[in-house]
C-alpha cells in the first residue's frame, strides 16, 4: 500500500534560503515591513549555519530596506553586527555589502563616507572579475556624484553603465539608473530630455513589473513638470505616485512625495481657511502653511472637538471630561484650559491679537462658524 503524501519539513539551509528569496519577492512588490520581518529571521538562521555568503545578501537587502523605511537604528545595529563578524570570524565584506551601506550613507547625504564604501565595492568587484559587482559600484557613484550636484560626472558613470547592459540583464539596475538619468537631466534644466528619459523608464518597468519603480517614474515625472512649472501636469502625476504609494511602508518615498506635493499646492487649498490631516497629525493654515502637531495629542484632541461642530459653546466641565478624561475641578483645570487654549491659538492663529479661529464664550469656548474648514481623515486634498 503506497504511504500517503505528507508535508515534510524543510531542511534548516534550505528553510533559510528560502526565507531569503521570499523576503525578495516582498520587497519587490512593496511590502517592506513583510520583507524585512522574513529576511531578519532569515539571516539570523544563516548566521547560525554559518552560510556567510547568503546572511550577507540577507543583510544587503535589509540595509536598503531600512533605509527606504527611515530605521536609522537598524541601519546601525547590522553596521554592529557586520563589524563583529569581520573580527571574530574573519568574515571579507563583498561588493554588494560596501554597495548597500553607501546607500545608506547616501540617503542621510553623508557623502564622503559613500563614496568610500563604493571605492571598496568596485575595488572588490574588479579583483574577482564580477560585472555584476562593477555594476551596482557604479550606479551607486552615479548616485553619489548626482547628490553632490557633480551632474556631468554622474553621467558619465551612467553612460559607462550602458555598455555593461549590453551582455547583462540586471533590470534594478538598468531602472534606478535610467530613473537617475532623468532626475540629472531635470536638474540641468534639459527637460524635455529628461520627459524621454523617464517615459523610456516607465517602458522597463512596465517589464520589469515593479510597484515601486512605476511609483518613482510616476514621481518624476511630476517633480519634472513642476520644474518646468506646468502644475497641471505636475499635480496629475504627484497624485497619482501618492495614490500608489504605501505610506506605512514606503517611508522615505511617500515622504518625498508628500513634499513635492506641498511645495506644489493644490487650488483647493484657497477654498479652506484651515485643512486638517488627522492622520498626519498636521493641519495648513491659510496664511501660516504646514503646522506640524505631532506629539501634540492634547492640542490635536481640543481642535478635533471644536471643529466638529464649529459654533457650538464647550464649557470648561465639558473640555476637562472629553480631553483629559478627568472630573472638572475648578481649582485644578481653570488655568489648564486657559494655558491649553493659549498654546492652540498661538499654533494657529495667524494674529494672536486678534484671533480667527477660537472665541471664547461666557462659559467656554468655541470654534468661528464662518471659518471653513476641512478636515481629511487621509490626506483627502491632495
Amino acid at each position: 500500500m503506497d504511504k500517503p503524501l505528507t508535508n515534510s519539513p524543510l531542511e534548516p539551509e534550505n528553510d533559510a534560503t528560502s526565507g531569503l528569496e521570499l523576503g525578495r519577492l516582498y520587497a519587490d512588490r512593496g511590502d517592506f515591513l513583510l520583507a524585512i520581518e522574513k529576511l531578519k529571521e532569515s539571516a539570523d538562521k544563516l548566521l547560525n549555519l554559518k552560510n556567510f555568503q547568503d546572511y550577507l545578501k540577507a543583510q544587503n537587502l535589509l540595509l536598503r530596506l531600512y533605509a527606504e523605511t527611515e530605521q536609522e537604528d537598524q541601519i546601525n545595529e547590522i553596521k554592529e553586527k557586520l563589524q563583529d563578524l569581520v573580527i571574530k570570524e574573519g568574515l571579507e565584506l563583498n561588493s554588494k555589502t560596501y554597495y548597500s551601506l553607501a546607500l545608506c550613507a547616501s540617503y542621510k547625504a553623508q557623502d564622503e563616507t559613500a563614496f568610500d564604501y563604493l571605492q571598496k565595492a568596485l575595488t572588490q568587484a574588479l579583483q574577482n572579475n564580477s560585472k555584476e559587482d562593477m555594476c551596482y559600484a557604479i550606479s551607486g557613484l552615479s548616485i553619489v556624484y548626482a547628490g553632490l550636484g557633480k551632474y556631468e560626472e554622474a553621467l558619465k558613470e551612467i553612460y559607462n553603465l550602458q555598455i555593461f547592459f549590453e551582455v547583462l540583464s540586471i533590470q534594478e539596475i538598468k531602472i534606478s539608473t535610467q530613473i537617475l538619468n532623468g532626475w540629472i537631466l531635470r536638474e540641468m534644466k534639459r527637460y524635455d530630455q529628461a520627459l524621454v528619459v523617464l517615459w523610456q523608464a516607465y517602458d522597463l518597468v512596465k517589464q520589469h513589473k515593479t510597484l515601486t519603480g512605476h511609483i518613482q517614474v510616476m514621481f518624476s515625472l511630476g517633480k519634472t513638470y513642476l520644474k518646468m512649472g506646468d502644475k497641471d501636469m505636475a499635480r496629475l502625476y504627484l497624485n497619482l505616485a501618492y495614490r500608489l504609494v504605501d505610506s506605512k511602508n514606503m517611508i522615505r518615498l511617500a515622504h518625498q512625495i508628500e513634499h513635492s506635493l506641498d511645495e506644489l499646492g493644490d487650488p483647493k487649498d484657497q477654498n479652506y481657511d484651515l485643512i486638517i490631516h488627522l492622520e498626519k497629525h498636521a493641519l495648513i493654515e491659510k496664511k501660516l502653511g504646514k503646522i506640524d502637531f505631532r506629539n501634540q495629542f492634547i492640542l490635536l484632541d481640543l481642535l478635533k472637538l471644536f471643529v466638529q461642530n464649529q459654533g457650538q459653546v464647550y464649557t470648561k466641565e465639558y473640555l476637562v471630561e472629553n480631553v483629559w478624561k478627568q472630573k472638572y475641578d475648578p481649582a485644578v483645570h481653570d488655568n489648564k484650559i486657559y494655558v491649553t487654549i493659549k498654546r492652540l491659538r498661538k499654533m494657529i492663529e495667524p494674529d494672536f491679537d486678534k484671533p480667527k479661529y477660537i472665541f471664547r464664550a461666557k462659559n467656554g469656548y468655541f470654534m468661528n462658524k464662518s471659518a471653513r474648514i476641512l478636515i481629511d481623515d487621509q490626506r483627502g486634498v491632495h
